[in-house]
């Protein structure tokens, strides 16, 4: 039985799928930490109202503990204060995000981090505020943050294989690559983007450039770690942020089954059991139910 291929496989098309039930979760564990609560308070909001760096920093405190999230909004707060007293009169857009890119690349020295992409640390804001370094999702929230202390919205894009931002504005396609030094790019600039990372032609087409929501963020922020600690085998880390996952994600049969099987391999096997019937009751035709099922016969003849 391959449970490898199940647990660690490539899950960026299920992290995005939509799945409705016409039966309630019942979540298999109550937040136990006041972050969580934080995070469940926060995630609560309209999606437009949720604040994206509170949120995130309160997912950080679940691996830094002594973490404080006041001192890094204060920071935020602090860098947007700085672009503002750089502001043109003249708050044309363009001009907008070159004063915030010539202060937070420029200045400050914010950067994609290209060589240890897959760095944990590169998914935990205080992690990306400190070291002034991060993928393109948290690069973005960052910038999101500061834009938004500016009043300059700004809103997610979810390119495929990559993650942007760009202007709230109405009939203006512009984007912004934090990833790459806030470079300022235009549609066949997305184009280019694309090919670049797939290495091949790309028929381009505007809907390869949704919006994306900030409930939509912090879950890819947290399927990001997922899938590194689970590559990484490091299955304590990857429950506690599946976890995550279902605060977030309350009604997500596939976080449901991940969680059974690194219960499985961290060989709390009652906890398990539960886990996976769960997840078939609830997807009892699920493609991989007869893996599964295996996996609960053998746990029941073990206990």
């Amino acid at each position: 039985m391959d449970r490898g291929a199940i647990i660690t496989g490539s899950r960026m098309d299920l992290a995005h799928a939509s799945f409705t039930f016409p039966v309630p979760l019942t979540p298999l564990f109550t937040p136990h930490t006041q972050a969580q609560k934080q995070f469940q308070a926060a995630i609560a909001q309209p999606d437009e109202q949720i604040d994206l760096a509170r949120a995130s920093l309160c997912i950080a405190q679940g691996q830094y503990l002594d973490l404080d999230p006041a001192y890094y909004l204060n920071l935020l707060d602090s860098i947007a204060l700085d672009i503002q007293s750089r502001l043109p009169e003249e708050r044309y857009p363009l001009r907008v995000i070159k004063t915030i890119n010539e202060h937070l690349f420029g200045e400050l020295g914010f950067q994609g981090n290209h060589d240890s992409y897959y760095d944990p640390r590169n998914s935990f804001l205080n992690e990306v505020i400190d070291r002034c370094t991060g993928i393109p999702i948290t690069l973005s929230v960052v910038y999101l943050e500061i834009a938004k202390r500016l009043n300059f919205p700004m809103v997610g894009v979810g390119m495929p294989g990559h993650f942007i931002i760009r202007p709230q504005i109405e009939d203006m396609a512009v984007y912004v690559d934090p990833f790459h030094g806030g470079e300022i790019m235009f549609e066949q600039d997305c184009q280019k983007r694309l090919e670049s990372i797939y290495q091949r032609s790309i028929t381009f087409r505007t809907d390869m450039l949704p919006d994306v929501s900030n409930h939509q963020i912090l879950r890819r922020m947290l399927t990001n770690l997922k899938i590194i600690y689970l590559k990484e085998e490091a299955f304590g880390n990857a429950l506690n942020t599946i976890e995550w996952l279902l605060l977030l994600c309350p009604d997500e049969p596939m976080e449901l089954r991940d969680r059974g099987l690194v219960l499985y391999e961290l060989e709390r096997w009652e906890a398990s059991l539960q886990s996976l019937e769960q997840y078939l009751d609830l997807w009892p035709m699920a493609e991989d139910g007869r893996v599964i099922r295996e996996l609960l016969e053998h746990m029941r003849r073990q206990l």
